[in-house]
């Protein structure tokens, strides 16, 4: 029996495939499978160009530059009939904001506690998109996350949920807890109804941010959230951000955990994203004393690996003085002669909440010995430049 070909299926059969692939989903691990129209998202363009405008993209020159893609998905592959949006569940078995109550550990975003997300939906949806090819002879295309693709949006246009105020997606069912991933596919596929926004009055994502990243209910500004600060941002923490990062030190929850609809979600299976108990609740003393070779070794596998041992520990620093902890001191002693700058800079800040005295006393020679600008800067900011 030959393959069909796209065009030759009917709507009874296109109805079929999607059933079937919704199967075959679930069967893989993910929680929901929805379709959209690839122009289901119309505001889009209008709404990332007033985001982009506004310099509300930090550093992220790549949004600016792949905008026209991510704005439309024709533009990406002008081939796609449908956009298939297939949601898992990462939910956490407790709140994650408890762990600011223990400042001697370093939080890590619920999501980058285990395997690289990416790696783990990727390689399903290739399985998905492969399988549906194959039975029905349509091109496919996948991606996630890192690709020029507004997921968000499409999710809510397909009826995984809606945007809330803190611009990430809810779930009736599952929270503010959902990997996205997408298959197009050049399959008119049968569309969902989108799903409506049930934030109603609620503002609890947009108190719950430390930083104020939120300009006005759904807007972001990236250039204030601790996510971007931590792992988009190359240079050093601004000073204004710092002791509101407290001891989180790879990403933030704050928003996405303090979201009532998460009283309806449910942790994720044990078969499928539960965390690393090592990057539960690391110890910061632990974390600090990472070279290059132990920061990837410690990282093999997870996505904190990918913005390198010198970014990380810096996050670990401005933990360590918000700590209040004495016994942090000696590996801030140590930090402060590290290659890196940007390590040395937050070591100075460190150095300078957890012994003031001590920064004082060296500060003066410290300054005149160091040879970067932006960390003779961080010596400065607490007293009088010398010379």
């Amino acid at each position: 029996m030959s393959t069909p070909t796209p065009n030759s299926l009917t709507p009874k059969q296109l109805a079929a495939e999607k059933a079937r692939l919704v199967a075959d989903a679930r069967a893989e691990g993910f929680d929901v499978v929805r379709v959209a129209a690839p122009d289901a998202i119309p505001l889009a363009p209008e709404r990332l160009a007033a985001f982009l405008a506004e310099g509300h993209h930090g550093s992220m020159a790549w949004m600016a530059e792949t905008a026209e893609r991510r704005a439309d998905p024709r533009v990406l592959w002008a081939d796609v009939r449908s956009v298939v949006m297939l949601g898992m569940n990462y939910g956490p078995d407790q709140d994650p904001r408890a762990l600011s109550g223990e400042p001697e550990r370093g939080n890590i975003s619920v999501y980058a506690r285990n395997r690289d997300y990416h790696d783990i939906i990727k390689g399903k949806l290739k399985l998905l998109a492969g399988r549906l090819a194959s039975r029905t002879g349509a091109e496919v295309k996948v991606f996630v996350d890192t690709a020029p693709v507004m997921e968000k949006p499409l999710a809510a246009a397909a009826g995984l949920g809606w945007q809330g105020k803190h611009t990430n997606l809810v779930s009736r069912e599952f929270g503010s807890w959902l990997f996205l991933g997408s298959i197009f596919t050049a399959l008119d596929l049968p569309v969902d109804a989108p799903e409506r926004d049930h934030c109603g009055k609620c503002r609890a994502c947009l108190d719950a941010c430390p930083t104020n990243a939120f300009p006005a209910p759904y807007r972001i500004d990236a250039r204030r959230c601790i996510s971007y600060l931590t792992i988009e941002n190359s240079g050093p923490i601004p000073r204004e951000f710092r002791a509101a990062m407290g001891n989180r030190i790879y990403g933030c929850d704050d928003c996405l955990a303090a979201c009532p609809w998460n009283k309806f979600a449910r942790a994720a299976s044990e078969m499928k994203l539960k965390p690393r108990p090592e990057l539960e609740r690391p110890a910061l003393a632990d974390l600090a004393a990472l070279d290059d070779a132990g920061f990837r070794a410690f990282f093999a596998g997870s996505p904190v690996k990918r913005i390198g041992r010198d970014r990380f520990v810096r996050n670990v620093l401005v933990a360590i003085g918000n700590s209040a902890e004495p016994a942090l001191l000696p590996a801030v002693r140590t930090l402060l002669e590290d290659p890196a700058p940007v390590v040395r800079g937050a070591a100075v800040w460190a150095l300078s909440r957890l012994a003031p005295d001590e920064f004082e006393r060296v500060r003066m020679a410290a300054q005149a010995a160091e040879s970067d600008e932006a960390v003779k800067e961080e010596w400065r900011a607490l007293g009088p430049a010398i010379g």
